[in-house]
């Protein structure tokens, strides 16, 4: 074997997927050493495997990734398989003197990389970890009393008196092997599914990879960046960075993001950097309360009585609830993978709330149409709307999908983006056809039942039904007096 200032330096990328302010890649290539960069596809890995958009977009991002190795010498080799063992395999292969990668916090990844570091250990290469995907680790932000967070405002009052720490620059050109292990043909794993080509609408809309983020966080800035905190609700317009898959994914880190940023006037800076301190609130609660994503963190609303309606969570997820503000988000999310924030608040309380099923089946559909989906916030996001998180919207909160379309959609710009059928309705008659006059159907080619669908239930019925459900099953029914609608 040789020399340890010779041997290779395998390099892990996770959800990292990124070169510029990735502390495990600038440390590794730092050194001098050759460094063998790898990718594992691990299935078992977190708690159920990615859904069918994020292979999509992973897919799309390992292409970017090699791309930019290759631009530097360099090149990624895939692996698949568990992941303790692919990591093992190749550190024997290369002869590695190190292993190195940047942390991820779901507890069911942080085990398995103890587990590897273990291994490691036992083998022989040193491995060493490094912060990189939240602006703070979930050991970090604590209150005065040592106990982590569970509400939000608090915790992120602490972020930001704790400050944020500058982005890691780009590494100059690694070193390379003297040899290159082997690597998995990434057309092999079958991200993509082309038969049917139901991703073709994801095309028009993403770029994943590192310069992809770029360009969309430099379109941001410089078109609706300094109007974000009055504009961000209100989903018919461009008015949102879009950067949420990117995040995920690693191509960007949060790091980058809020040093961005920083050149924004005082409303929009804080209004976008509260965004991304939800998302660090969101992994905080998960580290802390493993088990998020499959139990209420509420253990009250263990007794709620969820309805077991296949026919009305098909409709729901297929868009056709008949209230527009739900359909377009959901038909949005279909052909798009993605779903403005506003409008995801709005679907998840139509269907825990104005259907009463369970949050979980929600999530679940959100876990594999979504190219965003990130565990801690998906989890997070469905129990604070369904009302069974920490710092969650109360349960007697039911959003009223009318007021709320009318309110961040009032001339219904989205509504006829994503309901065509509806697109020749008249302002005040799109969010709520089935009050429109006959006349104005007519005019405008809409047969409820036929061309759109009828209301799947009534707004004032469904929230009857679901408050005397949390009366009587969670609360009891004093705790609900006096309470109003959103």
């Amino acid at each position: 074997m040789p020399p340890t200032a010779q041997r290779p330096i395998l390099a892990w990328f996770r959800r990292d997927l990124r070169l510029t302010d990735n502390p495990a890649w600038s440390w590794a290539v730092g050194t001098g050493r050759p460094v063998v960069p790898v990718f594992v596809l691990d299935e078992e890995e977190g708690e159920q495997p990615i859904g069918g958009a994020s292979r999509w977009w992973l897919h799309g991002s390992l292409q970017a990734l090699d791309r930019a190795l290759r631009g530097q010498g360099s090149r990624l080799i895939l692996r698949r398989g568990a992941a303790g063992r692919a990591i093992t395999d190749l550190v024997h292969e290369v002869g590695a003197s190190r292993v190195v990668w940047n942390r991820l916090y779901e507890p069911a990844i942080t085990q398995r990389d103890a587990e590897i570091e273990e291994r490691c250990a036992e083998a022989g290469p040193e491995t060493r970890t490094f912060p990189a995907s939240l602006l703070f680790e979930p050991e970090e932000i604590r209150s005065g009393t040592g106990q982590p967070y569970r509400v939000f405002t608090p915790f992120w009052r602490k972020c930001v008196a704790h400050g944020f720490t500058r982005p890691v620059a780009m590494p100059p050109r690694p070193a390379a092997p003297a040899a290159w292990p082997r690597s998995d043909d990434l057309e092999s794993w079958e991200l993509r599914c082309y038969e049917p080509d139901w991703a073709a609408g994801f095309r028009e809309v993403w770029q994943p990879g590192e310069e992809g983020a770029r360009k969309r966080l430099r379109a941001f800035l410089a078109s609706a960046a300094e109007q974000y905190d009055q504009d961000r609700d209100r989903p018919g317009i461009e008015a949102t960075s879009r950067l949420s898959p990117h995040l995920h994914f690693g191509e960007i880190g949060p790091r980058q993001a809020a040093a961005a940023a920083a050149a924004l006037p005082r409303r929009p800076r804080e209004a976008f950097l509260r965004e991304l301190g939800w998302r660090e609130f969101s992994h905080q609660l998960l580290f802390h309360n493993p088990e998020m994503g499959i139990r209420n963190l509420r253990p009250e609303f263990d007794r709620m009585p969820w309805r077991d309606a296949p026919n009305d969570l098909r409709r729901w997820q297929r868009g056709g609830t008949g209230y527009p503000i739900v359909d377009a988000g959901m038909r949005e999310l279909w052909i798009t993978g993605w779903m403005h924030n506003r409008v995801r608040m709005l679907v998840a309380s139509f269907l825990t709330k104005h259907l009463l099923i369970d949050w979980r089946r929600g999530a679940d559909w959100f876990w594999d149409t979504l190219v965003d989906a990130d565990w801690a916030n998906n989890s997070c996001g469905w129990q604070w709307t369904a009302g069974s998180g920490a710092d969650a919207a109360p349960y007697f909160r039911v959003f009223n999908p009318v007021a709320q379309s009318r309110r961040h959609d009032e001339a219904g710009a989205y509504l006829r983006k994503w309901l065509p059928e509806l697109r020749r309705l008249p302002d005040r008659a799109i969010h709520a056809p089935w009050l429109a006059p006959e006349a104005v159907l007519d005019g405008s080619g809409v047969r409820l039942g036929e061309t759109y669908p009828l209301p799947l239930v009534d707004h004032d019925v469904a929230r009857e039904r679901a408050l005397d459900a949390w009366r009587t099953h969670v609360r009891g029914r004093s705790a609900a007096s006096g309470a109003r609608p959103a």
